[in-house]
């Protein structure tokens, strides 16, 4: 097989002599329309495998006006973004559409991975749990269409999960396995935090448990969580389960409890949020309150693909119900 110089890849031209066809023809073959008898296809096929022609789809519909590219900016640090990514290359190839990925780390953060996207000529943006204020979103809409999700906010399209009903799922759960020194750690200004702090005052004070409210700092990663987690063990009477903002989160105190000499869930129990994929872990086994990360990313690309394509849309935020998933972190109170 003769391969293209390392400078060099082989153009339409390059396919037609070898060929012996018209470039027109090789086009069409290549877009698989017809116009082409058998053998000139079989032909053109054949002088396109053996000079490693590849056509440059990108290229001609950028030629078109059109990319078929939704920008997605994440966050690297948060677990339950690696499934929402996963899930959203499904839902973006199920629409005819590719995903440009922009992450925001802790050296880049999400101006830049926005701008990086808007450079990369992108149809629309999906946002992932952004930090970004919501005057800066409503201004960034005027350029193209922007999605946010899992993160509830003026000015933009949202589609997250309805986050207090979350925690009033955990907080039932525990009430009838008879807990009521049930802790909360927080997850600071993240989105979904303050709904979730919300839904578990709310949960502890409809279960007639307000004197044993207590939210404890956390945040969105295991150090967070081991912090919160030897704060509530050095008081003289800790509680005996937790919830907690995340799985990454609820990690970090399992370990500090493990470590701690502390049984799960027969001394203390403790659920997570977001059902990641670290809470599917053998050795975690978290019972976690669990986001359709499914029917969101389905619901992002379809809205963003709505605004791409100028239709009208009646309710800007959608609000996706949450699910308990009881694994082997919760148990029934013993003190």
């Amino acid at each position: 097989m003769q391969m293209a110089d390392a400078d060099s890849r082989p153009t339409l031209a390059d396919v037609a002599a070898r060929a012996g066809v018209s470039k027109s023809l090789v086009s069409l073959v290549m877009r698989d329309e017809p116009g082409a008898g058998a053998e000139t296809r079989r032909r053109v096929l054949k002088a396109a495998d053996e000079l490693g022609y590849h056509p440059d789809s990108r290229a001609r519909l950028l030629r078109s006006g059109r990319s078929r590219l939704l920008g997605v900016v994440f966050g690297i640090q948060h677990a339950f973004h690696v499934d929402l990514v996963t899930a959203l290359y499904t839902a973006a190839r199920d629409s005819g559409y590719e995903l440009a990925l922009s992450a925001v780390t802790p050296d880049r953060d999400e101006t830049e991975a926005t701008t990086g996207l808007l450079q990369d000529r992108c149809e629309a943006l999906i946002m992932l749990g952004p930090q970004t204020p919501a005057h800066a979103l409503a201004r960034l809409t005027t350029r193209l269409p922007v999605v946010v999700l899992a993160r509830g906010v003026r000015g933009a399209d949202v589609i997250r999960t309805a986050d207090a009903d979350g925690l009033h799922l955990a907080v039932d759960h525990l009430g009838r396995l008879g807990h009521q020194r049930i802790a909360h750690i927080d997850g600071g200004r993240a989105p979904g935090a303050a709904d979730r702090r919300r839904g578990y005052r709310e949960a502890m004070d409809a279960s007639g448990l307000s004197r044993h409210v207590q939210i404890v700092a956390g945040g969105l990663t295991e150090q967070a969580g081991t912090t919160a987690a030897r704060a509530l063990l050095d008081q003289s009477h800790p509680p005996t389960a937790i919830t907690v903002f995340n799985d990454r989160c609820a990690t970090g105190v399992l370990d500090v409890l493990l470590r701690g000499g502390k049984r799960v869930p027969e001394d203390v129990s403790v659920v997570g949020y977001d059902d990641s994929h670290l809470a599917r872990l053998a050795h975690i086994n978290l019972t976690t309150v669990a986001q359709d990360v499914h029917t969101m990313t389905k619901l992002a690309v379809a809205r963003a693909i709505e605004r791409i394509e100028g239709a009208d849309v009646a309710h800007r935020t959608i609000v996706v119900p949450p699910q308990l998933v009881i694994r082997g972190t919760t148990g029934p109170a013993t003190t």
